[in-house]
């Protein structure tokens, strides 16, 4: 029987100052609450000291496991690697930076086991980011999601958040999804959401490794989580109606067409208009091989999904 109450991801990018004082907290604050627990630090392509400080962590510390990639393949691979390993009743997913605080996670493993929540998401009410060029666009970036995925979180992009086990091993994060987790539980069927106010602070140490292009990506990327979470599963629904209705709309232009000159010829006598001069059959051909072309695309996505696509595009250069 599993006896392991907490299983703590930390993804990091050249976070060696912070390492030792973060695992000190989150140490401290699971014996001070007889929480067991293992902490699985994944080191995402650094290239300062932070994976020869967590091979010395893990000397005196049986319960630290870490993931060392090749080079750096971004946040979601880091975070689906984690999640194949992970063994614990709850997950907790939070940054390497100090800027989130250990000290929540006592609260937030009540609610995921108490409250019985699929996810608990952090909600950092109070920032102490940049205004301009992080809070002003994160707000405008959250209310888009909100509106388009119908998860009523404030705050998508925070790192702190609590799942229960079923929960990680049920989803596959790929891409630039990780910030999208709650909307793909929910799609997965974990509709149990709800989100807690938590503690920030500024970064004592180092940089953001995430600029203000993150927040480009997460439009696109909510605009494929909004297609594929309506159409993923059954892509010839989107597909293939568009393309049957546009070559309808187009064999029937150029059924008119063939009409109209029958007509000219035989009842008005009327020469030497030929059909290649009207802009309609130029307009009813490319309807109808646009068609043709999205039929295809919707058969071809149909045989896709159906392949067990692997989203596994990582490499693991190490693991302890």
């Amino acid at each position: 029987m599993n006896t392991l109450n907490l299983s703590i991801i930390i993804p990091l990018l050249n976070e060696q100052d912070s390492l030792e004082e973060l695992f000190n907290r989150i140490d401290t604050v699971c014996r001070n609450n007889k929480l067991s627990y293992e902490v699985w630090f994944i080191d995402d392509g650094s290239t300062d000291l932070s994976w020869s400080i967590i091979e010395n962590l893990k000397i005196q510390n049986p319960q630290i496991h870490g993931i060392k990639f090749s080079k750096n393949y971004g946040k979601s691979q880091a975070l689906h690697a984690a999640f194949e390993k992970v063994n614990g009743d709850v997950i907790i997913t939070m940054d390497a930076d100090l800027q989130d605080f250990p000290e929540e996670i006592p609260e937030l493993y009540e609610m995921v086991k108490l409250g019985n929540y699929d996810i608990v998401s952090g909600w950092k009410k109070k920032r102490f980011d940049n205004v301009m060029t992080k809070n002003i666009p994160s707000k405008l970036f959250n209310s888009a999601a909100r509106k388009v995925s119908g998860v009523s979180l404030h705050d998508f992009n925070c790192g702190l958040k609590a799942y229960k086990k079923q929960v990680v091993k049920s989803i596959d994060v790929y891409g630039d999804m990780h910030r999208y987790i709650p909307v793909l539980a929910a799609n997965a069927g974990f509709r149990n959401i709800t989100e807690k106010p938590v503690q920030h602070q500024a970064r004592p140490y180092g940089t953001s490794k995430f600029g203000t292009e993150r927040f480009v990506r997460g439009f696109l990327d909510l605009v494929t989580l909004w297609f594929v979470s309506r159409f993923g599963g059954r892509p010839m629904h989107f597909f293939g109606a568009a393309g049957t209705l546009m070559f309808i709309i187009g064999f029937l232009s150029a059924i008119w067409l063939g009409i109209s000159k029958l007509i000219d010829v035989y009842i008005f006598k009327v020469y030497g208009n030929l059909i290649a001069n009207n802009p309609w059959f130029f307009i009813a051909l490319t309807m109808m091989i646009m068609g043709s072309l999205l039929f295809v695309a919707g058969f071809l996505g149909e045989l896709i999904i159906r392949t067990n696509r692997e989203h596994k595009n990582y490499h693991i250069e190490e693991l302890i």
